[in-house]
């Protein structure tokens, strides 16, 4: 997949971009390299807060949440497809697997939060099936907390990575979902919501199956 490829690799060791989603129709959507390669921030500070027991954060990314939980000697992994993504989580200090959400994982059935932050509930561009996915991978009690797109879009399709001057790669399904998308979409899975809020213009969803 792309995300394994030399330009994310790049963006990661250098702690920066440009990085797009780019569309097919042209429209580029920015990632935040920067941010996601620093310590958690404000926002990412009320995620933390609201996790409960063994977190298991989807798509890592460098793994700054993964990287904070372990400081605070609090149980948690991530997981990406990204060697680059995994290499980097573990030289912070956080533990890390190259894995995809939909190959078997530890503890399936046992972790206590699960987290699709930066817009991982894009993950494979079907909504849906991530929702299902993530049921088998929490408790029963567990809570899911998601990063929605702060537009209320309800959108999917296909996307490529670009560094700025054009497509890299094969394209690969890619979904958007604004705070009310999210919530509908995983009611109609069996989610209910637990809470919503914004800070510092990203919008979250907590749920639980």
């Amino acid at each position: 997949m792309t995300w394994s490829g030399d330009a994310y690799a790049a963006a990661l060791r250098a702690g920066r971009g440009p990085l797009f989603l780019r569309r097919a129709d042209g429209g580029r959507l920015p990632l935040d390299v920067e941010r996601w390669c620093a310590g958690p921030d404000p926002a990412d500070r009320t995620v933390l807060a609201r996790c409960a027991g063994s977190v298991l954060d989807i798509g890592c990314g460098p793994g700054r949440m993964v990287t904070a939980l372990a400081r605070a000697a609090r149980p948690a992994l991530g997981i990406d497809t990204a060697p680059a993504a995994v290499a980097r989580t573990r030289s912070e200090g956080g533990s890390a697997l190259l894995r995809s959400v939909f190959q078997n994982l530890p503890a399936e059935g046992w972790w206590g939060s699960v987290l699709l932050m930066d817009g991982n509930i894009g993950i494979g561009g079907d909504p849906a099936a991530l929702f299902r996915r993530v049921r088998q991978l929490l408790a029963p009690s567990g809570l899911l907390i998601a990063e929605a797109a702060t537009a209320e879009v309800d959108e999917r399709f296909d996307v490529s990575l670009d560094a700025g001057d054009g497509p890299l790669g094969p394209a690969f399904p890619w979904a958007r979902l604004g705070p009310t998308a999210l919530r509908t979409r995983a009611a109609s899975e069996g989610w209910t919501t637990a809470g919503q809020w914004a800070v510092d213009g990203r919008a979250f969803v907590a749920l639980r199956a």
